[in-house]
């Protein structure tokens, strides 16, 4: 099977490594570009809680963070990984799932991400949001040809939807799913966790 792949540039190998070893063609065409947002040190210190919300933003974070956080949450268990573990990893993999889960009173917050991120946990909270870098949405003059294209973020639903491409799309969360079906892509299987493991497993689930 001819898998789409489309994660950020330098992002994308250990999932194409993981599908060819099951047998599969991964082509690489990035849908989504990052560019970090600045270079000084995150004072972490101060807060009850830090709250990351994807892989790209705990790498960024820890690159940058002094100090030692109170408490970390991460939405996903490869996040809380790339931060070097966390507190609270909620069961479901949204913000408004963290918000669930989160104690109370929650004292001070951090939430440290995308820039045009989902403001559910800054509103709830009256949370501190720091953007640590931005994405770029890639829309290539011609998409190859495939039987499936994976889909790791809402920013890479949106690019491909703006191609008009006919290829069924497996997702890495309820988030990607929302974003996918709004841009009229047909999401045949979304994974049942959040990382990459979750994604292998559902390209498999389609696959046989």
């Amino acid at each position: 099977m001819r898998v789409l792949v489309t994660r950020p540039r330098g992002h994308e190998e250990e999932l194409v490594r993981r599908l060819e070893e099951l047998g599969h063609e991964a082509i690489v065409c990035p849908l989504v570009e990052l560019e970090q947002i600045g270079d000084d040190e995150i004072d972490v210190s101060a807060y009850d809680w830090v709250v990351v919300t994807s892989v790209n933003g705990a790498h960024e974070l820890r690159r940058r963070m002094r100090g030692t956080p109170a408490r970390v949450a991460a939405i996903g268990a490869a996040t809380a990984a790339a931060l070097g573990g966390a507190d609270l990893v909620p069961a479901v993999s949204t913000q408004e799932g963290l918000l669930a889960e989160l104690p109370t009173p929650v004292g001070s917050v951090l939430f440290a991400g995308a820039e045009g991120a989902r403001r559910v946990l800054v509103d709830e909270l009256g949370a501190d949001f720091l953007p640590l870098y931005r994405t770029h949405e890639l829309v290539p003059d011609e998409l190859p040809d495939a039987d499936l294209v994976v889909l790791a973020s809402g920013s890479a639903a949106r690019a491909f939807g703006r191609t008009g491409a006919a290829i069924p799309a497996v997702s890495i969360g309820p988030e990607t799913t929302a974003a996918a079906r709004t841009a009229e892509v047909e999401v045949v299987a979304e994974a049942a966790t959040h990382d990459l493991d979750g994604l292998v497993a559902a390209i498999a689930s389609v696959a046989r």
